[in-house]
């Protein structure tokens, strides 16, 4: 997962060896690098996090590459990227969804910044996902390939009852899931719910850093 790329040992070794950075990390982090980073963000604020930050301080990016470099190509930023990605979004590709477009050409193409690239480059807006519902409500198009994650269809299907939603695909499959996430299921929602297990504690000391970049974050959204 994208957690995963990032562990905290090693962030923390290249933050005692870059003491003068600015840390911005994705909030698809874990705790342990929450507590390390000086401000979070999402792929729906990160443009306005980085453009917060004083023009004279160098940033480090984390652990998205990806959204890290349409960041830069919104802000202008000059920024150094940690070698991350999100294993969905980089799956799309520039062939899968040429053949798409081709196959639709009266559709928009709404990719999210965590795509490669190349696939940013083919689309009509890049957008977190909850930008990608206010696009389509917005839009007079009435079909649109959904370059994200496929749970997303379910929300937009449901808003937008009168519009065609195609998933956006890759190379070997019509659809894009993310198999960390389809481990939530209903029937275990219900069963934590009613048992209150399994329960995850933070240590208290990563709690109270962690939770110092994300109020960061939040104060600039007031």
């Amino acid at each position: 997962s994208l957690a995963d790329s990032c562990n905290a040992a090693d962030l923390a070794a290249w933050k005692a060896q870059h003491p003068d950075h600015t840390i911005v990390s994705y909030i698809n982090c874990s705790a342990a690098v929450k507590a390390l980073s000086d401000i979070i963000c999402t792929s729906g604020n990160a443009v306005k996090v980085v453009n917060s930050i004083p023009p004279d301080r160098p940033i480090l990016f984390c652990p998205d590459e990806n959204l890290g470099q349409w960041v830069m190509e919104q802000t202008g930023r000059k920024m150094i990227l940690w070698p991350g990605v999100c294993h969905v979004h980089v799956k799309f590709t520039h062939e899968s969804l040429q053949k798409l477009r081709q196959a639709h050409p009266d559709a928009k193409i709404v990719a999210h910044p965590e795509c490669l690239p190349i696939v940013r480059s083919m689309a009509d807006e890049v957008c977190s996902t909850e930008k990608m519902l206010a696009y389509c409500k917005a839009s007079p198009a009435k079909k649109f390939i959904i370059v994200t994650e496929s749970g997303m269809l379910h929300r937009l299907k449901k808003e937008l009852p009168g519009v065609e939603f195609i998933a956006g695909p890759t190379d070997t499959c019509s659809c894009n899931e993310c198999e960390y996430m389809k481990k939530n299921t209903l029937a275990k929602c219900v069963a934590a719910l009613e048992n209150l297990a399994p329960e995850i504690t933070v240590p208290e000391d990563i709690r109270r850093r962690a939770l110092i970049p994300i109020e960061r974050m939040l104060a600039l959204g007031r």
